[in-house]
């Protein structure tokens, strides 16, 4: 228990970078439209005096998107971060973060000159140790309030231009889950009901795998600095030709309550999570954003879903059949037309054909209908710990695919995409700023590697891991029976050789059975008889 303690007081200590900074969302950060926070290792705005930034105008695309938001001017998202901040840290070298006080992704050390490639790897081939230290480290994050970063709980307008700033406290693991939610609801244009449903910004086009792989990348280094484990890696469950939710035990993400087949067994840790901004549609009618408020238990009942909309969960071959799909994306948001890698890996083309006349859902989209909870909501489903292994997974087909067809840059839409998909455009909520095409790279780019897209030899070291992990728990108790098993054997190869020894010593004419034989008891009474016939006594042995 004094461990938690302890590591909770270094998170005190710990800068993070995420969005909103606590130090952004003062009246005056607010109105002025400046996060450009003091680095502490030097005192200066971005670190500027170290040389790691310096605090500069948000540069925005003018490139138009497309035709499904016909609005302007309505939606806090709109020319992220605009409506919030005009100027923020502008980091050099390998420098990041919201100050510039931390490295970019790959990199390590104070000077962030330290290059390291993480390998993230099959829930099933963590050791024992690692996967108790994944549930730890997840729990640590739910229970954990964040002292750096808040959540907005009202929009700019509701915020009066800043003069009524509206945020909350969350945990670690739930700034990530309303982070989520964020970047995927309903834009509020007024009053009770009146929303926009057709936009988002993180899913239904091409931003959909450059978005979800810089919150993972993202979420990752927070538990690292968090737990201050820095070889911590997200794993990712392969859900290929699953006939069930094979990661739904009490050791890993939770089995189904006995009592209730909606909720979590009381065995699993995660029986005690609470969800938050789940409610969509309440949300919606209401014309406000999640208050980020305690929503009740978080539920699943993977497989008793709508089988109308999900038949199976994705197989080798549906997976097969999306990697081989030349076209990365159309730019279009109609998800029935848009034959396209990204839009059959999100689900909605069929992954057999391509094509999204379909009304059943596939791959990505799959998974989430099939856990039939907490997870089937778009906006919520962070609230559910498998989502993390559900996505790193989806993260490594995108990595396959794009080291089979090396896209050229240009293959990204640049224009007329859906709003907040263009290239340039900054991904709504991240501060530090990121544009979607930066992320249209290599994971070896971004200092991580998937186990099972390693050499053969490798992926052979990578399964055996588990079972090395019992041999080296057992081995001890091995070499005590081995030196056990060495006396017993000694003791018996001296006991045959004294037996011989002692063979030899007897007269010729005794025989091994008078040799073993226990010495014959003497009669009470003594005859003649008994005298003459004694010899042919036997005992028993």
């Amino acid at each position: 228990m004094w461990r938690l303690k302890v590591i909770i007081f270094i998170l005190y200590l710990v800068p993070t970078y995420q969005q909103f900074p606590r130090l952004c969302v003062t009246q005056q950060a607010l109105r002025t439209k400046e996060c450009c926070p003091v680095w502490e290792g030097d005192g200066s705005a971005c670190g500027a005096g170290s040389g790691r930034g310096s605090c500069e105008d948000v540069k925005i695309s003018e490139q138009p998107d497309g035709p499904q938001y016909p609005f302007s001017g309505l939606d806090d998202r709109e020319k992220w971060p605009l409506v919030f901040y005009n100027r923020t840290c502008q980091c050099a070298g390998n420098f990041m973060g919201f100050n510039c006080g931390d490295c970019k992704f790959g990199y390590f050390g104070d000077n962030c000159n330290e290059r390291r490639v993480s390998l993230r790897r099959n829930i099933f081939h963590l050791t024992r140790a690692e996967r108790n230290r994944l549930i730890s480290y997840l729990n640590l994050a739910k229970q954990t309030i964040s002292r750096e970063y808040v959540v907005a709980t009202g929009t700019y307008r509701e915020m009066e231009n800043g003069s009524n700033p509206m945020f909350a406290d969350v945990s670690v693991y739930d700034v990530f889950v309303w982070m989520h939610y964020y970047v995927s609801r309903n834009a509020l244009l007024g009053g009770p009901g009146n929303v926009w449903r057709n936009v988002d910004f993180g899913h239904w086009a091409p931003a959909f795998p450059p978005w979800h792989r810089v919150y993972l990348l993202h979420w990752e280094h927070e538990i690292r600095k968090l737990t201050g484990d820095m070889t911590f890696s997200i794993p990712y469950w392969d859900w290929r030709d699953a006939q069930d939710c094979e990661v739904c035990t009490d050791e890993l993400m939770g089995a189904r309550s006995p009592q209730n087949p909606n909720l979590i067994s009381p065995s699993s840790v995660f029986s005690s999570w609470k969800v938050l901004c789940s409610q969509a549609e309440e949300y919606s009618n209401r014309g406000v954003l999640c208050d980020a408020r305690n929503e009740g238990p978080l539920r699943r009942n993977p497989g008793n879903h709508n089988q109308n909309i999900v038949e199976r969960l994705p197989t080798s071959a549906d997976v097969e059949f999306t990697l081989s799909l030349p076209n990365y994306d159309t730019g279009a948001m109609d998800r029935t037309a848009n034959m396209s890698f990204r839009n059959t890996l999100e689900g909605f083309g069929d992954p057999q054909t391509g094509l999204g006349s379909s009304s059943r859902l596939g791959m990505h989209a799959s998974l989430h209908v099939f856990m039939n909870g907490s997870m089937s909501s778009v906006q919520g489903s962070a609230n559910d710990p498998i989502f993390m292994l559900h996505h790193a997974f989806v993260d490594s087909i995108y990595e396959q695919w794009l080291r089979r067809h090396k896209p050229s840059p240009s293959q990204y839409p640049e224009s007329n995409a859906p709003i907040g998909h263009n290239g340039d455009y900054h991904m709504p909520p991240f501060i530090p700023l990121h544009r979607n095409k930066e992320y249209f790279i290599s994971s070896k780019d971004l200092g991580y590697e998937y186990s099972y897209l390693l050499d053969a030899n490798q992926r052979l070291a990578e399964s055996m891991r588990p079972y090395l992990d019992e041999l080296h728990d057992v081995w001890p108790w091995l070499i005590l029976a081995v030196l056990c098993g060495g006396i017993v054997t000694v003791a018996i190869a001296i006991a045959i050789l004294l037996a011989k020894h002692r063979f030899k010593a007897l007269p010729r004419r005794k025989s091994w059975k008078n040799f073993f034989a226990l010495p014959e008891k003497q009669p009470l009474i003594w005859n003649n008889e008994t005298e003459a016939s004694h010899h042919n006594y036997q005992t028993t042995m």
